[in-house]
C-alpha cells in the first residue's frame, strides 16, 4: 500500500473517528472526571475529592448487591435465551407444519418496544387482576412485589423479549449449513441427534458465541423494563447497576458518585466484553 492510499484511507475513516470520539469518548472521559468530585446540587456543592468515591463505593453494600442481581440476572437470562432461541431456530428451519406462520410470531417480542413490553407484563402480574397471577397455581402470590420472586419475573420478561433475537441468528447460521453435510449423513443413516450433534451444534458453535457475546453485554446493562416492572424494588431484590445509577444521579442528585457507579457499570461491561470477545477468539483460533 502506497503513502498516498495510506493516506487516502486516514481521511475516509477521520468523519467517523471524529464521530465516534465526540458521542462516546468525550462523554466517557467526564463522567470519569465527575467522578473525582463530590457534586450534589441541590446542596450546591461542588468539591474535588479524589478517589473518595471509589473507597466509598469498595465499601458500599448497595452497590455489591445490585452487582450480583445483575450478574444472576444475565446469567439466568442470557443462558435461558440460548437454549430457547436454538430450539425456536432449529423449529424454523425444520420442515415442521405451520413454521411459515411461527418465522412471523417469533418476531411479535423483538418488535415491541421494551418500555412498553415491561408494562404489559406488569399489567400481567398484577396480583389483583393480573392473567398470569390468577392461572398459576400460586395465585396469591405477588410476584413483582415479593424478594425472590420479582427477579425471576423480570428474568421470564426479558427472555420474552429477546429469545427472537437470538433464534433468528442462530436461524441465519442454520441457513448457511451446506444441505451436502445432511444428505451424506442420511445416506449413512445417521439419526437425527446424532445429527445434530455432530454437524448441527458444532458449526453453530461461532454463531452461538456471538449471540452470547451480543447478549451478555445487553443484559449486564439492562434497565428499562426492569425500572418498568419494579423499579429496582421489592427491597432493591431487583436493582440492577444501571438502576442504582439512574436512581443516584437522577434521583438523588448525587453526580459525584452517580458518576462513580456508572464508571464502575461500564468496567463491568467491558470486563464482561473482554471475557466474551475472548471466548470468541479462542474459537476462531480453533
Amino acid at each position: 500500500m502506497t503513502r498516498r492510499e495510506s493516506l487516502a484511507g486516514y481521511l475516509m475513516a477521520a468523519p467517523s473517528a471524529a464521530l465516534l470520539f465526540t458521542v462516546a469518548l468525550v462523554p466517557s472521559l467526564a463522567t470519569a472526571w465527575l467522578s473525582l468530585f463530590r457534586l450534589i446540587v441541590v446542596f450546591h456543592e461542588h468539591r474535588f475529592v479524589g478517589l473518595s468515591n471509589y473507597r466509598t463505593l469498595a465499601g458500599d453494600a448497595r452497590f455489591w448487591t445490585a452487582l450480583g442481581n445483575t450478574a444472576y440476572f444475565a446469567v439466568v437470562s442470557v443462558g435461558c435465551e440460548l437454549v430457547l432461541g436454538l430450539v425456536i431456530a432449529l423449529l424454523l428451519d425444520s420442515r415442521a407444519a405451520g413454521r411459515g406462520l411461527l418465522r412471523a410470531a417469533v418476531l411479535v417480542p423483538w418488535a415491541i418496544p421494551a418500555a412498553v413490553g415491561g408494562k404489559i407484563w406488569a399489567w400481567l402480574f398484577n396480583p389483583e387482576y393480573g392473567f398470569i397471577t390468577r392461572t398459576l397455581p400460586l395465585h396469591d402470590v405477588n410476584w413483582l412485589g415479593t424478594p425472590g420472586y420479582a427477579i425471576h419475573a423480570a428474568i421470564v420478561v426479558d427472555v420474552w423479549k429477546t429469545t427472537p433475537f437470538v433464534a433468528l441468528l442462530l436461524f441465519a447460521a442454520l441457513r448457511s449449513i451446506p444441505e451436502d453435510l445432511y444428505r451424506a449423513a442420511s445416506i449413512d443413516g445417521a439419526s437425527a441427534s446424532r445429527v445434530l450433534g455432530s454437524i448441527t451444534l458444532p458449526l453453530l458453535r461461532p454463531a452461538v458465541l456471538v449471540a452470547l457475546v451480543l447478549r451478555s453485554l445487553d443484559a449486564f446493562r439492562v434497565f428499562d423494563s426492569i425500572y418498568v416492572l419494579t423499579a429496582g424494588g421489592p427491597a432493591n431484590t431487583t436493582e440492577t447497576l444501571s438502576i442504582y445509577t439512574y436512581k443516584t444521579l437522577m434521583g438523588e442528585g448525587d453526580f459525584g458518585y452517580g458518576s462513580t457507579l456508572a464508571v464502575a457499570t461500564f468496567l463491568c461491561v467491558l470486563a464482561v466484553s473482554a471475557l466474551s470477545l475472548r471466548l470468541v477468539g479462542t474459537e476462531a483460533r480453533a
